[in-house]
Formats: structure tokens, sequence, C-alpha cells
């Protein structure tokens, strides 16, 4: 991530309106409605408390952050606050990931799969935007693994904290489709031509079939 002077931004478009199609349908499908088969309108509650916390840490607390490549020069503020907003969405996808396989390893197997898919515009917004604050590749290279950091230790906190083993699936629900229709979505919904929209479609298609190869 830190290595090339510049990405190809089809590419990461592309990548970007894959995994937004994939994460909705995740959301939609999978996650909400097993957390409310667990725990009924609570996870409602869990799921919109999700949904503001990546809010509250990527657009208020850091109102610079977007997935993607960073263009423009940002103080060093920025990229720490980014940082942290994105420490505590990974976090969250770590639980996710665990409270999926607990509940069954279809559903753990498709929210590893969309997290998966995220992964490469996450850490390379990380890693751009600290080198956009002037820091070094090495400080670049430590804040990507940091968020990938962050992940596994989510995964291995939710067996610990019996909050987030009982309210993960819910949580999990609302930052995943943030994370897809507030933080994907707009950075490819107005370009012009049918790629991007096909790609978007064509994730959520990606989906339905490993959802039914799982299941069979």
């Amino acid at each position: 991530m830190t290595s090339r002077a510049r990405w190809s931004v089809r590419a990461l478009e592309t990548i970007l309106a894959l995994a937004a199609g994939f994460m909705v349908s995740v959301a939609l499908v999978d996650l909400l409605p097993e957390a409310i088969a667990q725990h009924g309108s609570r996870a409602g509650l869990a799921a919109l408390a999700g949904f503001l916390l990546v809010h509250l840490t990527q657009h208020t607390f850091s109102a610079h952050f977007h997935f993607g490549e960073e263009t423009h020069p940002v103080t060093a503020s920025v990229s720490a606050s980014a940082l942290v907003g994105l420490l505590l969405h990974t976090f969250v996808d770590g639980v996710a990931i665990a409270s999926a396989f607990e509940a069954g390893p279809e559903l753990g197997v498709l929210v590893w799969t969309a997290v998966i898919l995220h992964k490469l515009p996450e850490g390379l917004a990380i890693s751009s935007l600290f080198l956009a604050a002037g820091a070094g590749r090495r400080r670049a290279l430590l804040a990507a693994t940091a968020v990938g950091f962050a992940t596994v230790v989510g995964a291995l906190s939710t067996s610990v904290f019996a909050p987030l083993a009982s309210y993960g699936l819910g949580l999990s629900a609302g930052v995943t489709l943030y994370v897809a229709a507030s933080n994907l979505v707009p950075e490819f919904q107005s370009k012009p031509g049918w790629r991007l929209p096909g790609a978007f479609f064509l994730g959520a298609a990606m989906y339905a079939v490993v959802r039914s190869w799982l299941h069979a």
C-alpha cells in the first residue's frame, strides 16, 4: 500500500463498488435478521448504536476521512483522528466475524468475506492519509498494520466480554451497513457509466451465489 506511487483509480473504484454490494447484502439479509431473531428489538438498538458509532468516529471526530487514496495534503491531527476512528471500526469488524461464526459457519464465511473485501480500501485510505500528512512510509505501514490488528483484537475480545457476544451481530449489522452505504457507495455513485453500478450489483450477485453455495 505504501510502495506504489499511484494506485489504479479504476481498479480501486471497482473494488469499492463490489465490496459495497456484497456488504449491503450481508447486513440486510443475514446480519440484521439473525440479530433480531436472537434479541428482538434490542438488536435494532445495537444496530443503530453501531451505525452512529461509525459516523461519530469517521465523520464527526475526523471530518476528512474517506475510503481510497488521499490526494491532498492534510495535517497530522487529521491522520491521527482518522486512525482512531478506523481502529474502532475495524475492531467491530472482528466482533462481526466472531459473532457470525458463533451463529453458524455459513454466516461466518459470509461476514469474513465482506470484511476481507473492504480491507484493501481501508489500508490504502489510512496509509495514504499518513503519507499526505508528511509521515514516512514506515509510519504509514504501521498505521495500516494497526488497522488489521484491531480486527484480530475485536475477534478475540468477543468471547471475553459478554455484551459483545450478546449484541455483536446487531452492532455489526449497523457498522457494516454504514460502511457500505455511507462510506463506499458515495465514493463511486456520482461517476458516469455502467462499470461501477455493474460492479455494485455484481457484488450483490456474488453474495447470493456464495450464500446459496454455503447453504446447499
